[in-house]
């Protein structure tokens, strides 16, 4: 048989027998070695180690083993994370030369289900901005105008799933890192409940709890299935949850619950945005309702942008890790961010105590919003994907915004842990993808799955080429 285009046809296909891991391992690496000179998704493969790894899921089978969850599948690995003998430089040239001694939780977990890493993915210097160039690598395009960039920080593992060279690929959200470059290459990505993924490793990470891992897939199953490999408590992970596992497909295949009403905002009260984004989020949202049976009301939480809450809670992280690397190293790193993380070291600890109170307050707002609302719909980006290189557009319709103004949607969510998910909302007159973000309660992760599917089911979306 050919090989599926989705994770769970494939998983499903090599634990029947009717498909081999090495099949779809190499259909994998044909569709890269055509599609990524175009694009610079990948930024490492390694066809041997792949194959290796496929030829042991397909060994397991014939030795009447459960290969997995994932068996077989090919995945991409965002180069923030480790994988073991493979590169891992954060995007930096300070890291340039190290090679990952030992797997990621995520990675380990997702390779104990029968998954196959393929290689590494581009990212932002240390994942710090929101769309995807380094001076390590260099820019990635986005499979819908590979001009254009694919957004961040998981544009790598974006593109590449958007463009079909892998199925599934793993991401990490600090700000909007999943959600942002979900939206702009037209794919499903879900930033799950902080502490839903754990993050285990040697060292913690410098955004603290405002990061957490997670998919980006062509559908919604795929993220689900992911989910079901991952989650799960870890003793190293001081903010990782408990339970529940083994649902979150499960809950993509379920009907959604009955719900009482849900809210769209156009802007949070604060944000300025492309009119275009706005009309198709709003077309989008109204899809949504209506695939529910529920009521739409256009509805804010009432809160001011948090943005400067959520810098110096990870800003400051960034200063401890610059002052971690040699004075060598330093020298390699991007100004962009040296000039990000510098800023904050006029923050004082009494600053850093404000904000956690601040993040306390903003949650509180969100837990009486979502008393009266079951979900929250908002734009994932405000306006459309840029030149691949930046910079970030300054006015949005005609008005002026930050470097960061064109993403005031997403980390407000870190900032509190709210499971949020970009969905495809529609297409832009250019041809260019738009993201609806859908925010549920604390811990509804099972919930934001089963609205997510019930959406794609009324409004299924395609891709490039």
């Amino acid at each position: 048989m050919s090989v599926p285009s989705t994770a769970w046809e494939t998983a499903a296909a090599i634990r029947n027998k009717q498909l081999k891991a090495v099949e779809a391992v190499e259909a994998s690496l044909q569709r890269i070695e055509r599609a990524n000179p175009a694009l610079n998704a990948f930024v490492y493969v390694d066809p041997d180690a792949a194959l290796a790894g496929a030829r042991r899921v397909d060994e397991q089978r014939e030795r009447g083993q459960a290969p997995g969850l994932l068996a077989g599948v090919p995945i991409g690995v965002k180069d923030l994370e480790g994988v073991a003998g493979m590169p891992h430089t954060d995007g930096s040239r300070a890291f340039r030369d190290r090679i990952a001694t030992t797997d990621s939780v995520q990675v380990q977990r997702l390779k104990s289900q029968g998954a196959v890493v393929v290689g590494k993915t581009n990212t932002p210097e240390f994942g710090y901005k929101g769309f995807t160039t380094n001076l390590l690598f260099g820019a990635t395009g986005n499979p819908w105008d590979p001009a254009k960039t694919p957004g961040g920080s998981s544009g790598g593992s974006a593109s590449a799933v958007a463009a079909g060279m892998v199925p599934l690929a793993t991401s990490s959200d600090g700000g909007g890192s999943i959600r942002i470059p979900a939206a702009m290459c037209g794919i499903y990505g879900i930033k799950p409940s902080a502490g839903r993924v754990p993050r285990a490793d040697l060292h913690a990470s410098h955004w603290g709890t405002h990061s957490t891992r997670g998919p980006v897939s062509r559908n919604v199953r795929d993220a689900g299935l992911y989910l079901d490999a991952v989650v799960g408590p870890h003793p190293d992970d001081l903010d990782s949850l408990d339970g529940p596992v083994g649902v979150y497909e499960a809950a993509t295949l379920a009907p959604p619950p009955k719900l009482r009403r849900i809210a769209w905002s156009a802007d949070l009260g604060f944000a300025i945005v492309d009119p275009e984004v706005e009309a198709v989020c709003l077309a989008a949202a109204k899809a949504l309702a209506s695939a529910l049976g529920v009521e739409l009301v256009e509805a804010c939480p009432g809160f001011d942008d948090p943005v400067g809450t959520w810098y110096t809670l990870a800003a400051t992280g960034d200063a401890h890790m610059l002052d971690s690397m040699t004075q060598e190293q330093r020298e390699l790193v991007e100004p962009g961010f040296i000039a990000f993380a510098d800023r904050a070291r006029t923050i004082s600890g009494v600053e850093i105590a404000k904000a956690q109170q601040e993040r306390h307050t903003l949650n509180r707002t969100m837990t009486a919003f979502f008393g009266d609302y079951d979900l929250l719909l908002t734009p994932t980006t405000a306006a459309l994907p840029f030149a691949k290189e930046g910079p970030p557009p300054d006015t949005i319709a005609g008005k002026p915004v930050t470097p960061a103004g064109f993403v005031p949607f997403t980390s407000p969510f870190n900032t509190t842990g709210h499971p949020a998910a970009s969905v495809p909302a529609g297409m832009s007159a250019s041809g260019l993808p738009i993201g609806l973000q859908i925010v549920a309660p604390r811990h509804q992760d099972t919930l934001l799955l089963s609205v997510s599917a019930a959406y794609e089911q009324a409004r299924p979306w395609g891709f490039p080429g």
